[in-house]
């Protein structure tokens, strides 16, 4: 669990990478001063050995063995570390010795090694000293030694002397120790220092970070924190305060959005209920109204004028009476009564129905309708009344004429297949600055328009599962795009 924290597994990391490097600088150390102390002792041990040799030359010379040994046991007790000098046979037998009590005894078996083996020196232990340095020189046959040996070039004799690396190991011991006492204070001491260090500037600002983050994820947009350096966590820390800030500031922001946008709704609502009641007040009034100017109507001549006014009358009546079905419409729609039906019949007859308009007549048609279509789901009644509305708007946005595409194209988004419907006209387009408005309710550029239209369409559509969108120029044309969502046939 405590290697789950980031500060923790730092710490360790570096500890461990310390003590490794540590440790093997102080290994090496070790090694060093241990190699120098064994290289001394040989020196002292080759110092010795050619001191016993130029002390013993001139006894030997004069044949006198007595004097020899004097001299070996003399420099046998002048040296305290000095465990033997000796001269044994080359068959291994003790000739003279420090140690009177060697003389005809076999000479000790790592030192009778080297000389088998055609080594100077070597390192062995002996059951009695230890870890004993021993040096040999072989004693050959020259001239002076002829008048007792005869004149044969062979050895005599082998010069043998035993140094105690008892003191050396002693030495390397307390070296070790040292080492190892000071390396394991070091690192104890950086440790410490590193984990103060991290605890103090890492863990301790983390852990505040991590509380005050808690703190805005439950909603606390008043959590502010103050940097102590410029270092990472100082400006990890500022970037916490300068987002807490511009979060709070969004958040009000948005409050007094939602606020002004449910006041505008409640407003919008309330106009709809009136809207609405007006509407019922109005709708059998205006239906009295046109049935008796009809009536009236026939009571003229075609060469009377007063025929074309009522004429007129009863056209402006009829489009009351339009308004009066759309805010209705808008504010309480039919529910659908969807069927499968094939789109493209659809868009062929809403086609033929809406080209009769009397803007109609300069329009180019042109149908771009993609065969073998698979079936919508849809009310056929409320998706007419979207496409005459978008084909009547493409015709009125064409007065000087123009060419109306209507097409049909099956596309897929995000795994689900749809039925596209574009309809395009060559019209002088929406301006970019209201493109973005065209969907909401009661927004028109229309003289007499109610801006019902539109927002209808958008609302059918997505009430059958579908979308609408559009894409336009100023003076390039418009499109409008419809998809709807394939049947699903089980």
């Amino acid at each position: 669990m405590i290697f789950k924290s980031l500060t923790t597994r730092v710490i360790v990391l570096l500890v461990t990478l310390l003590s490794l490097g540590i440790g093997t600088f102080a290994y090496l150390n070790l090694t060093r001063e241990k190699s120098q102390l064994i290289k001394t002792a040989r020196e002292n041990t080759q110092l010795l050995l050619s001191t016993v040799e130029r002390s013993i030359y001139k006894s030997m010379s004069m044949g006198d063995t007595q004097d020899v040994q004097t001299t070996l046991e003399m420099v046998g007790h002048g040296h305290s570390r000095l465990i033997g000098a000796r001269i044994f046979h080359p068959q291994g037998l003790i000739l003279k010795s420090s140690n009177p009590f060697e003389v005809g005894t076999p000479a000790p078996d790592g030192d009778y090694s080297l000389f088998i083996n055609n080594r100077t020196s070597g390192i062995y232990d002996s059951p009695e000293y230890g870890e004993v340095f021993g040096m040999i020189k072989p004693i050959y046959n020259s001239e002076p030694c002829h008048i007792c040996h005869g004149t044969k070039r062979r050895i005599i004799g082998i010069l043998n002397v035993n140094y105690s690396l008892a003191e050396t190991n002693r030495r390397i011991i307390e070296l070790t120790r040292l080492f190892a006492v000071s390396t394991a204070a070091i690192i104890a001491f950086i440790a410490l220092a590193i984990s103060i260090v991290m605890v103090r500037f890492v863990r301790r600002p983390l852990n505040c970070l991590i509380e005050n983050m808690a703190r805005v994820e439950q909603g606390d947009l008043s959590v502010r924190m103050t940097p102590r350096g410029r270092d990472e966590i100082g400006r990890l820390i500022s970037s916490f305060d300068s987002m807490v800030g511009k979060l709070d500031t969004a958040k009000r922001e948005l409050e007094q959005y939602h606020f002004q946008q449910m006041e505008r709704a409640d407003r919008l609502a309330s106009v709809g209920e009136m809207a609405a009641g007006i509407a019922h007040e109005i709708k059998n009034p205006l239906a009295g109204i046109a049935a008796a100017m009809s009536i009236i109507r026939q009571d003229f001549t075609d060469e009377d004028p007063r025929k074309e006014i009522i004429g007129e009358v009863i056209e402006q009546v009829n489009r009351l009476d339009k308004t009066v079905n759309d805010l209705l419409f808008f504010g309480k729609p039919a529910p659908p009564e969807p069927a499968c039906v094939e789109i493209n019949d659809i868009l062929r007859r809403t086609l033929v129905f809406a080209l009769q308009h009397r803007g109609g007549k300069n329009i180019e048609r042109k149908l771009e309708l993609a065969d073998g279509l698979p079936p919508v789901y849809v009310d056929p009644k409320q998706v007419q009344q979207v496409f005459l509305n978008l084909i009547l708007n493409a015709i009125q946005a064409m007065q000087e004429g123009g060419v109306l595409t209507v097409g049909s194209s099956l596309a897929e988004s995000g795994g689900d297949r749809f039925v596209r419907i574009t309809i395009a006209d060559t019209g002088p387009g929406i301006p970019t600055q209201i493109i973005g408005k065209i969907f909401t309710p009661f927004f028109t550029t229309k003289a007499q328009g109610t801006g019902l239209g539109l927002a209808i369409c958008q609302k059918l559509i997505t009430q059958h599962g579908g979308r609408i969108s559009v894409t336009s120029e100023d003076g390039g044309g418009t499109v409008f795009i419809v998809d709807l969502p394939v049947a699903v046939v089980s």
